[in-house]
């Protein structure tokens, strides 16, 4: 079955309310799983306390870091449960998986109270986070792509990211309003807690909803892929994804979920404000990466959208960072996050295709999950971990600038050798001529 085909037969299953199912499971997934980060400060006090306030916030952010420990096995498991038993159920198992692990962290006793066995059930709830957040998202991005009519691929894909920065945001005004209406004790004692349990209460609803989405991985298509397939066919499009998911991952976890933590502790900014950029810094990427779905399916030029965002990124992460540590006033303090998130977002989508393209259908939920996971497990989870040790290691406040330059000079390197890794599935080759006719042809097709 080609892609044009199979975009054409299940788009008549597709209406308003099951596309918002998916988006709201998705966007409630990665809420759950990214607001750790924004009350990381307030948790590495109840759970981690140490000598200062920066070894607390390392403890804390080291662990929000633990939980992509578990997205490679979980983009294994459950992508292999969407490629064999369809994308509904690997998408209903993981919202599930999430609202278990979520509601742990909520109702966890502190240190005080426990001692060791806080920080412990703190980890092994992150860890299930991260196995239902890997498994996610390529059982959610494969199903919007084989949803979309194939000339509204991109409107459709850009669901995935504008669910992620919805989510993000929403995440950004929780923190916002529990930092506003609790004092810093209350915040200690139990007002992080809020927002966990709020994402625990609704991820039901989206339980619910999942269960009657249409499928869109036919029943002919449904072999039992092996990891050692995957390795052997697809090892070097496996790495090429990953390289690509680098630079949009780095860039999301330090300009949105890290920067609160760092304007608060290293830059003595309230609380408030760090906030606020975070919510807008969140909009601007969901603006875009929906304006950003539209550009793919008007011009088609996957790798030159995908180009561009990541070399203006990188032209601009060390000047950004210059000009919030050396603002004079909050207003720059809000608008350069807002334009870094805003340039990530235009490219997002024309990425996101990318990768999903360089695997078969069949396989396509298990290959783009452990691309995806691999590069948020190795970079993205780790970059507020990192940059918090190259910070206390150097005394520089400037560090995290030189880690973002180099995730985005990796994508951008990933890019080039993009050709070299040209599907050979049928249906990839077909869709690459019809949506992105000047990058991927055909050998001995005019070249």
């Amino acid at each position: 079955m080609t892609v044009k085909a199979e975009h054409r037969a299940d788009h008549s299953l597709v209406s308003g309310k099951t596309l918002f199912a998916v988006v709201l499971g998705n966007g409630l997934e990665i809420f759950d799983f990214t607001v750790y980060s924004f009350f990381a400060i307030w948790i590495g006090q109840a759970f981690f306390p140490g000598d200062d306030a920066l070894t607390e916030l390392l403890y804390a952010v080291g662990v929000f870091g633990v939980g992509f420990l578990a997205r490679p096995i979980g983009a294994l498991v459950l992508g292999r449960y969407a490629d064999r038993a369809g994308r509904r159920a690997a998408m209903s198992l993981s919202i599930l998986l999430m609202a278990v692990s979520t509601a742990a962290i909520a109702l966890c006793p502190t240190w005080e109270s426990i001692g060791w066995f806080a920080p412990l059930l703190i980890v092994c709830a992150r860890l299930i986070q991260g196995f239902a957040a890997g498994g996610e998202v390529g059982a959610t991005t494969a199903w919007l792509l084989e949803s979309a009519p194939s000339t509204r691929l991109g409107r459709r894909v850009r669901w995935q990211m504008v669910s992620q920065g919805g989510a993000s945001m929403s995440g950004a005004l929780c923190g916002f309003g529990v930092s506003h209406a609790f004092d810093s004790a209350t915040l200690t004692e139990w007002g992080w807690r809020v927002p966990f349990v709020i994402g625990a209460l609704i991820a039901p609803l989206g339980y619910y909803l999942r269960r009657s989405l249409p499928e869109t991985l036919p029943r002919q298509l449904r072999p039992k892929p092996l990891a050692k397939q995957l390795l052997r066919r697809y090892a070097l499009p496996v790495v090429v994804g990953s390289c690509l998911t680098v630079g949009q991952s780095v860039t999301m976890y330090i300009m949105v979920f890290y920067m609160p933590g760092y304007l608060i502790h290293l830059l003595s900014y309230p609380a408030e404000l760090s906030f606020i950029i975070a919510v807008l810094a969140s909009f601007a990427f969901a603006v875009c990466a929906f304006l950003g779905g539209w550009i793919v399916d008007r011009y088609a030029k996957l790798r030159t959208i995908s180009l561009a965002a990541f070399t203006l990124t990188a032209l601009c992460c060390l000047p950004a960072f210059s000009i919030i540590i050396h603002a004079s006033n909050s207003i720059m303090i809000v608008v350069v996050p807002m334009i870094m998130a805003g340039v990530l977002g235009m490219g997002v989508v024309a990425t996101l295709i990318l990768i999903l393209m360089l695997f078969p259908t069949q396989m396509r939920a298990t290959g783009f999950a452990i691309s995806y996971a691999l590069a948020n497990t190795l970079f993205g989870g780790t970059a507020q971990f990192i940059a918090t040790a190259l910070i206390a290691e150097t005394g520089n406040v400037f560090a995290p600038a030189w880690y973002l330059l180099v995730c985005n000079l990796i994508a951008i390197a990933a890019l080039l050798i993009l050709h070299k890794c040209r599907p050979s599935h049928q249906d990839a080759a077909e869709f690459n001529k019809m949506t992105c006719p000047v990058f991927y042809r055909r050998p001995n097709a005019g070249e």
